[in-house]
């Protein structure tokens, strides 16, 4: 049976209706503002660009060899190949999206439980989110001298004294030994980032029933039994959510970026610029394509267990 809306359309024709009104905004915006930057990106990045005899844009059709350059002979500003910059942003992305999805997960959690003064930690908490991390290091500067935020932003752990500890003290694989040394001496560029992510996963919990939990208790179900059998299976599409959207905002905050503005507008090499852009765009559709495979295989599994 179908049920019909004031106007005569049924349930799921309106539902489609407002959904596309709703996104209107952005398809605009998008058409207006990104549309046309990137196809125009992808014919520069087949020419040869300059500037006119008689003013205007001059361009010369040379196919591919902008992105053979950029790959074969092509240095980036600091002199170092673009396949191997490709190659450390793939590797840093893919290594630091789930230690600031597990982060951000487990400072919501403790943010959410009850305890006195829980509203206050909450605004000391989210307030870099709101005002943004530059403003509020800019405030800590002012009110105190500068130190404070100085050992915060620019100290980080010798990660070769770190290394050291690991291999003489346990018996951890090289590999492993090397990521953790990394992941520490990372440790605050990957809590800046966290954020966001901790406001997502945050309003997700609040949206578990607490009587779930209540009935988990009775039957004697402890925390880990609690937080693998209710709390994540309810958070799976959340953080199907936050793992894209750390993945997206990764690529986004890359250095590939800067060179990419350094060659168009700082070399006037529009055309290798173009080809970089274009490049990074595919590289982050691919690496996006392959990452939602596996999360979606991820979360078939989980449902059948």
């Amino acid at each position: 049976m179908k049920v019909k809306t004031k106007r005569g359309y049924s349930y799921t024709t309106s539902h489609k209706i407002n959904t596309l009104l709703f996104m209107m905004p952005w398809i605009i915006g998008f058409i207006m503002f990104f549309l046309m930057p990137i196809v125009n990106s992808m014919v520069y990045s087949f020419n040869i660009v300059g500037v006119a005899e008689y003013g205007g844009m001059a361009m010369e059709f040379v196919g591919l060899q902008n992105y053979i350059d950029l790959f074969m002979t092509v240095l980036a500003s600091d002199g170092t190949p673009f396949m191997r910059i490709f190659a450390d942003e793939n590797i840093n992305i893919f290594s630091n999206t789930p230690s600031i999805v597990v982060l951000s997960l487990f400072m919501a959690i403790l943010i959410n439980i009850e305890f006195k003064g829980r509203q206050f930690v909450r605004l000391v908490f989210f307030l870099p989110i709101v005002l943004g991390l530059p403003i509020v290091i800019n405030l800590l500067t002012v009110s105190t001298g500068g130190d404070f935020t100085d050992a915060a932003v620019t100290s980080s752990i010798d990660s070769a004294v770190l290394m050291e500890v690991l291999t003489t003290h346990t018996f951890l694989p090289m590999g492993i030994t090397m990521f953790l040394a990394s992941l520490v001496a990372n440790m605050f560029n990957i809590i800046s980032r966290a954020g966001v992510q901790t406001l997502v996963f945050l309003a997700g919990l609040q949206t578990i029933n607490p009587s779930l939990y209540e009935m988990a208790k009775i039957e004697g179900a402890n925390a880990y039994d609690v937080f693998w059998k209710i709390t994540f299976p309810i958070l799976s599409n959340v953080t199907f959510f936050v793992v894209i959207y750390t993945f997206v905002d990764l690529f986004l905050a890359s250095p590939i970026a800067t060179h990419i503005h350094w060659f168009a507008f700082r070399a006037n090499n529009i055309g290798v610029g173009s080809a970089l852009s274009v490049a990074y765009m595919l590289n982050i559709l691919l690496a996006l394509g392959i990452l939602i495979l596996v999360l979606t295989l991820l979360k078939g599994g989980f449902k059948k267990q």
